[in-house]
């Protein structure tokens, strides 16, 4: 068991940073750091015993350059080509950048978003076939008798005419619940979409089969379940009356995540995902076929008010983290640099902190992770991601938030 206040330098934890404990201490899981906008293998201990990495300083180390300012912005996008950024803003609007011009206009035909506690537009993604088609993925929060409920949907993009068109809602989270933990992070991956699914503030979900909460789903570009998932078929053996009869075990790739806002694939072609912790205990992940990662049932960090909850160790039955961090510093995003820009980065997993307010570099090898540096940036940053000449393109988070493009000096 761990008591965040008994942890000391010399544990043998990955200790990125001294950030503050997570912003929103409200809701059954907390929030990790994702506050809500109000007006190492299967049965090893946790992995990521390096010390925290080397601080960097921003103004010595990058050549910073800022385009302009976004409402809340939650994530951005470089389409194929090079020549546009999407930049998804929590509120609903959906931007398209001329990386040329700097010019900035709003995309029609976005869909009607609940932009209430953690929901509104999150993740917006191309298909791959975009160039052919247009196709573009959008991952929102809606309206729902019981709550708020997470959608993927497929759509078309123009981007002459910088209108949407076409969009249908191909994937849901279920149940619907309260208005947090939503995750809604993307990834395509030859024929399959990867969705990442918050527990939506609720213990239980995460260990259970029967729904898609908690848990990293594995779908087909049409949003039906893939083909081969660990889960399929579970739901036909379940005894009458144990589900509503929308199991959902089909879908799933992997359980026991919490708020996993991050994924990301590297050049061998193995999945990551970034994950929030409760007080403490943020992680990143190796995601795995079938894996359980143990929310709620372990975490190397502590629920808020400080009540304990066992650690990963080695024969629980669940797979621990490649890496995490105590304090929180709230993964918002996850992103893995294929560049050459910067020298010997190519392969890192690079992580925007929230309630951080920092970037982190973190060396991939196999299933381990060491973070390796670290920038205090001065803001909370929202998302990361590469453009085509290899320069990180960061997202400020909340009204006014930068998009600042960072080349080493």
């Amino acid at each position: 068991m761990r008591r965040l206040l008994a942890l000391t330098a010399a544990a043998s934890l990955l200790v990125a940073g001294c950030s503050a404990p997570s912003d929103d201490t409200s809701g059954a899981g907390g929030s990790g750091g994702d506050r809500p906008v109000e007006g190492a293998d299967s049965a090893g201990a946790a992995g990521g015993t390096a010390d925290a990495g080397e601080s960097g300083q921003l103004d010595e180390d990058f050549a910073v350059t800022e385009h302009g300012t976004f409402d809340e912005g939650w994530s951005m996008a470089f389409l194929p080509g090079g020549d546009h950024l999407l930049v998804a803003e929590r509120g609903g609007g959906l931007k398209l950048r001329d990386q040329a011009t700097g010019e900035v206009i709003d995309v029609e035909g976005t869909p009607d978003v609940r932009h209430a506690g953690q929901g509104g537009l999150h993740d917006v993604i191309p298909g791959p076939t975009f160039a052919d088609d247009g196709t573009v993925y959008l991952s929102w929060v809606r309206d729902h008798p019981d709550g708020a409920q997470g959608v993927v949907g497929r759509g078309t993009l123009d981007i002459g005419g910088g209108q949407l068109s076409g969009l249908d809602v191909i994937w849901e989270q279920t149940p619907a619940e309260g208005g947090g933990h939503f995750a809604l992070r993307m990834l395509v991956q030859g024929d399959h979409l990867f969705i990442t699914s918050g527990d939506r503030q609720e213990f239980t979900p995460a260990q259970d089969t029967s729904n898609n909460l908690g848990a990293i789903v594995r779908l087909t570009l049409d949003g039906e379940p893939a083909p081969g998932n660990p889960w399929a078929g579970e739901g036909d053996d379940r005894p009458a009356g144990e589900t509503d009869g929308d199991d959902k075990s089909a879908e799933l790739w992997s359980i026991g995540h919490r708020n996993p806002l991050g994924i990301a694939e590297d050049a061998d072609g193995a999945i990551w995902s970034s994950e929030m912790g409760p007080q403490g205990g943020d992680e990143l992940n190796r995601i795995e076929a079938g894996a359980n990662y143990g929310w709620p049932e372990a975490s190397m960090g502590v629920h808020y008010g400080g009540d304990d909850i066992p650690d990963h160790a080695a024969g629980d039955g669940f797979t621990a983290p490649s890496a995490h961090w105590v304090p929180a510093m709230s993964p918002g995003n996850l992103m893995i640099y294929r560049g050459s820009l910067f020298d010997g980065w190519r392969g890192s997993a690079l992580l925007g902190g929230l309630s951080g307010q920092k970037i982190v570099r973190v060396d991939l090898d196999g299933d381990r992770a060491t973070v390796a540096e670290e920038w205090d940036m001065g803001e909370r940053i929202r998302a990361i991601d590469e453009a085509p000449d290899g320069s990180l393109w960061v997202l400020e988070d909340g009204a006014g938030g930068r998009l600042l493009q960072l080349r080493p000096k």
